[in-house]
C-alpha cells in the first residue's frame, strides 16, 4: 500500500486530501501543528509538528520512509510567522537529507511566473503570502527532489467534481473544489512525466 504523508492535514486543502487519499485506500499519515483540528486524523494517523521550528521537521521526517509520497498544503494568510515559505525550505532540506524524492507542493495562483496574472486587489490583499510561496516554489525547484507543483485557482469546500482541468503556461482564472484538487494531485503523483513540473487547475464547470 502506497504510503502518504500530507502536511498541512488539520484544515483547509490538506484536510480534504487526506480524507480523499484515505478513501482511495492509500496509508494517510496527516501532519499538523495541531492535529486534533481534524477529527478524521487520530493518534496513530497523525504527526505533530511546527513546520517553523526545524528540528520538528526534521523528527517528522525521520520517520517517513524513503518511497512516501510527500504533500504540503501548508500555509498561513496573514501569520506574524508565517509558514509558507521557511515551512518548506526546512521540509525540502530534511528530505533531501533523508533520501525521501516525491514531494507535490501545493502553491496558488499568482506564485511564480503567473504572478503577473494576479489583479491589483489580489496583491494587496494576499500578495505577500504569494510571495512566500513563491519562495518555497524556488527553493523545491533548484533541489534535488523529484518535484510537482501545482497552483490551484480559488479554493472551495466540495467533493471530487472530476470536471477539474490541469493547464501549463497559459493565464487562467476560476476556482476549484479541494475535494477536486485531491483528486489531480493523486493523478499528478501516479503520473511519472509530471515531475519537474509546474500545473495550474481550476474547474472547467463553474463550482
Amino acid at each position: 500500500m502506497q504510503k502518504v504523508v500530507i502536511f498541512g492535514a488539520a484544515s483547509g486543502l490538506g484536510a480534504a486530501t487526506a480524507a480523499y487519499f484515505s478513501v482511495q485506500g492509500y496509508d494517510v499519515v496527516g501532519v499538523a501543528r495541531d492535529p486534533s483540528k481534524n477529527l478524521m486524523l487520530n493518534q496513530d494517523s497523525s504527526l505533530r509538528c511546527d513546520a517553523t521550528v526545524q528540528s520538528e521537521v526534521e523528527s517528522v521526517v525521520d520517520c517517513i520512509a524513503e518511497d512516501t509520497w510527500v504533500i504540503s498544503s501548508m500555509g498561513s494568510f496573514q501569520s506574524d510567522n508565517p509558514v509558507d515559505y521557511i515551512g518548506h525550505r526546512y521540509l525540502i532540506d530534511s528530505l533531501q537529507r533523508k533520501g525521501v524524492k516525491r514531494l507535490l507542493l501545493v502553491t496558488s495562483l499568482g506564485c511564480g511566473d503567473s504572478w503577473p496574472y494576479l489583479s491589483d486587489n489580489a496583491k494587496r490583499a494576499f500578495g505577500a503570502s504569494v510571495r512566500e510561496k513563491s519562495l518555497a516554489e524556488s527553493w523545491l525547484q533548484t533541489s534535488s527532489l523529484a518535484y510537482t507543483i501545482l497552483r490551484p485557482g480559488g479554493l472551495k469546500n466540495g467533493e471530487s467534481t472530476g470536471t477539474g482541468v490541469l493547464s501549463q503556461h497559459e493565464e487562467v482564472h476560476g476556482s476549484i473544489t479541494r475535494g477536486e484538487v485531491a483528486r489531480l494531485i493523486e493523478q499528478l503523483l501516479k503520473t511519472e512525466s509530471s515531475v519537474g513540473s509546474v500545473y495550474q487547475c481550476v474547474d472547467k464547470v463553474t463550482v
